[in-house]
Formats: structure tokens, C-alpha cells, sequence
């Protein structure tokens, strides 16, 4: 018997190596001058500014993206998957009123495809630089028998920073104030277990198949990556005081807006009041969901929520426009009855 090694137990550490030498490109051009290293240290250096902040504090998140990723396979794309997992953690961070500062990524994968994994860390540096934030650093584990060789998942984890007294956790929402809505771009990255089961196994769809609904094929639709709304908010955060800021995700409208309220407080949502994605209408009656279940467990087309005071409403539109955004007014706070925390009207007093 000749000698074993490694690589024969199927872990390819040359191809692991070229994989970082095609990453280098994408994770380089997330670079500020804050980062004191590059890849290949056992640590990543990051040298934080605190300049105009009187009592700093670290905020950190992370996350993963999911099966989604199953459609990813499914269409052989890599290079968008990366932008949802930089997504769910820096709006994450942003909803306690902190900037990102940067990232790290872990992929775990049965077989290390040197361009497959670049492509996933090209995805990643793209929602870096949206989050604007650096990558600082991360980790390509090759786990054969453990995952399938053309399988991968992958999880992030991001920091940012924040003035403690400007921090948002809600305590300030109040009766009156406004619900400010910014667009998702369709499903973002939660609720594709159903999704699958009602497009893919139920109604034996292919991501290939063009759907006249939709405009395109299935798995465009369903692989467009999730927004992310840090140059929003950091606009909003120059001008105006937020008391509180929702981040759509899993659990959808009825488990994220409670975060965030206040005892004997309640959401008021006005359903009409902003334009739903054909993907979540489709997906609804495909498989006859609930309207419901629909809000209780995807975004239907709301991926950011801001609470403000009702004589900040007008402003705080007219930042997030002028920050590239389509901002609409979806609803109020109101006081709660019978302990229902978050109501859809489809006729509030919502203007």
C-alpha cells in the first residue's frame, strides 16, 4: 500500500491554494484603508475610527443564506448567492442604528471547485461594497462525506459600530408615529423550504422554465439577491432620529415588527399601500397559500421598515429618495387591542 495522503481522502489542499489566488481580486477592491492585512494572516487587523462618537459600541450579526442556495445549484450560478449572506447580516446591523465595518464569510463545500468558490467570494466583495463594508477575512473548509461534491453552504458574520446614544431598539416608537416601507427586490433569502415544496416538488417546476408572470424564468426570479439598505440608512442617520427599524426576514410581517414595539403598542400595516413582487401572487396561488401565511413568512415586498415621528415622515421620504430609494408610507403605530401586535387594514388612515 503506497503512502496516503491528503489529497486522497479528498482534501485537494493545491486546489483550496488556487481558490484563494482568484478570490484575492474580488476581496481586494473591498479594502479601506482601515484593513492592516490581507488575506493569508491568521487574523484579520481592522483599525477602528471613532472619531465624533462619544461612547462607542461594537455591534455585530451574522447569518446565512439558506436553501436558497439549493436554487443556486440547481442553475449552476454562484456569483449572487454571496451578496445574499453580506445582506441578512449588515441589515441586520443597521436596525440598531450601526454602520458596517466589515466582514468575514466560512464556506463549507464537499469539493473545492477553485472558479466555483471565487464566484461565491465574487458575490460576497459585491454585497460588501453595497453594504459598504470591508472583507476582511474568511474560511473554505473541503468536507468530503460530509457534503455533497457539488453542494455548499456558507455563513457570515459582520460588525459594525454604533454611538450608544443613538442606538435604535424601539424603546422611542410611540403611538403616532409612521411606517416608512423601502422595496425588497422579491423573496430575499427566507421561506425556501416552502417555496421549493410549492414550485419545484408540488408543481414540478424546473428553474429553467420561462414564466409568462413572472417575465422571465423561475430561477430568476427566485435567485435574485436580497437588497441591501446600508446606504439608506446611514443617510437617514445623518439627518433624523429613527425610533425603530425592521428588517423583513424570517417570520415575515408578523414575528419582525413586534421586535421592536413597545407593551400596549401595535403595527397598523395599510396593504395597498406599496407594490407587491408578481413573484409572491404567483407563489400564492400556485400553491394556495394564505394571504396570512404569506405575510407570516416572507417580506411581500417590503424588506426594510422605519419608524419615525409623523413630523419627520416628509423629510425622511425625501432623504431615502434622494438616497436612491422608492420609499412608501405603509402604515402607523397605533395603540394595542386585545393584544394584537401587528394589524393589516385595507383602509387605515395611512396617507
Amino acid at each position: 500500500m503506497g503512502n496516503l495522503t491528503y489529497k486522497d481522502a479528498g482534501v485537494d489542499t493545491v486546489e483550496g491554494g488556487r481558490a484563494v489566488e482568484l478570490m484575492k481580486e474580488h476581496v481586494k477592491r473591498t479594502f479601506s484603508s482601515h484593513v492592516l492585512t490581507g488575506l493569508g494572516s491568521f487574523g484579520s487587523l481592522y483599525s477602528l475610527d471613532t472619531e465624533g462618537l462619544h461612547e462607542p459600541v461594537l455591534v455585530a450579526g451574522t447569518d446565512g443564506v439558506g436553501t436558497k442556495l439549493k436554487i443556486a445549484f440547481l442553475m449552476d450560478k454562484h456569483d449572487t448567492v454571496g451578496r445574499d449572506c453580506v445582506a441578512m447580516c449588515v441589515n441586520d446591523i443597521i436596525c440598531q442604528g450601526a454602520v458596517p465595518l466589515f466582514f468575514l464569510d466560512y464556506i463549507a463545500t464537499g469539493k473545492v471547485r477553485a472558479e466555483k468558490i471565487a464566484d461565491i467570494v465574487k458575490g460576497i466583495a459585491d454585497g460588501c461594497i453595497l453594504g459598504e463594508c470591508s472583507l476582511v477575512g474568511g474560511e473554505t473548509a473541503e468536507m468530503p462525506q460530509f457534503y455533497g461534491d457539488d453542494e455548499y453552504d456558507m455563513a457570515g458574520f459582520a460588525v459594525g459600530i454604533a454611538d450608544k446614544s443613538r442606538i435604535i431598539d424601539g424603546s422611542k416608537v410611540s403611538e403616532g408615529d409612521v411606517i416608512v416601507g423601502l422595496p425588497s427586490s422579491g423573496i430575499h433569502s427566507n421561506g425556501f423550504s416552502l417555496v421549493r415544496k410549492v414550485l419545484l416538488t408540488d408543481a414540478n417546476l424546473d428553474v429553467h422554465d420561462f414564466i409568462p408572470e413572472l417575465n422571465q424564468t423561475l430561477g430568476e426570479a427566485l435567485i435574485e439577491p436580497t437588497r441591501i439598505y446600508v446606504k439608506a440608512a446611514k443617510a437617514l442617520f445623518e439627518k433624523y432620529t429613527v425610533h425603530g427599524i425592521v428588517h423583513i426576514t424570517g417570520g415575515g410581517f408578523y414575528e419582525n415588527i413586534p421586535r421592536i414595539l413597545p407593551e400596549g403598542l401595535c403595527a397598523e400595516i395599510t396593504t395597498g399601500s406599496w407594490e407587491i413582487p408578481p413573484v409572491f401572487d404567483y407563489l400564492q396561488k400556485q400553491g394556495g397559500i394564505e394571504t396570512k401565511e404569506m405575510y407570516s413568512t416572507f417580506n411581500m415586498g417590503i424588506g426594510m421598515m422605519f419608524v419615525v415621528s409623523e413630523e419627520d415622515a416628509p423629510g425622511v421620504m425625501g432623504v431615502l429618495a434622494e438616497a436612491g430609494e422608492h420609499p412608501s408610507v405603509i402604515g402607523r403605530i397605533v395603540k394595542e387591542e386585545n393584544g394584537v401586535r401587528v394589524k393589516m387594514t385595507e383602509s387605515g388612515n395611512v396617507e
